[in-house]
């Protein structure tokens, strides 16, 4: 988007070097499917598996009827806990422990990998 503002904002034949610059750096950027993989686990997924509702814990009870039923029973919110995380479960049973993202060790997802382990552990 840069590259385009700039040439857009400059104009050609300046804007070329934009151009050249975003190219090269998306040529050399490194490389991973893994965001590809995991969406494409997801919508087989849904496809394949029912359409299960949103477990109670995570639901908002906003009546006191929502309340009595355990909506938002033992809800963790993760703004309240160190680093804004929270170990909990925001699957439905049948997808419990499923794991659809994981991180290569290029680039910048070797970083999001590490936070993913010091968060989940092994769990995940």
């Amino acid at each position: 988007m840069a590259a385009q503002q700039a040439v857009h904002f400059v104009g050609m034949p300046e804007g070329c070097l934009a151009l050249a610059e975003a190219a090269v750096y998306l040529a050399t950027a490194p490389k991973s499917n893994a965001l590809y993989a995991a969406y494409s686990a997801v919508e087989e997924d849904v496809r394949k598996t029912k359409n299960e509702p949103v477990p109670l814990n995570i639901r908002n009870p906003v009546t006191g009827l929502m309340q009595e039923m355990g909506y938002g029973k033992e809800y963790k919110y993760a703004h309240d806990f160190p680093g804004h995380f929270v170990l909990q479960d925001y699957l439905p049973p049948s997808l419990k422990g499923k794991r659809y993202y994981r991180p290569s060790d290029q680039g910048w997802e070797k970083e999001i990998a590490e936070r993913l382990r010091k968060w989940w552990g092994e769990r995940k």
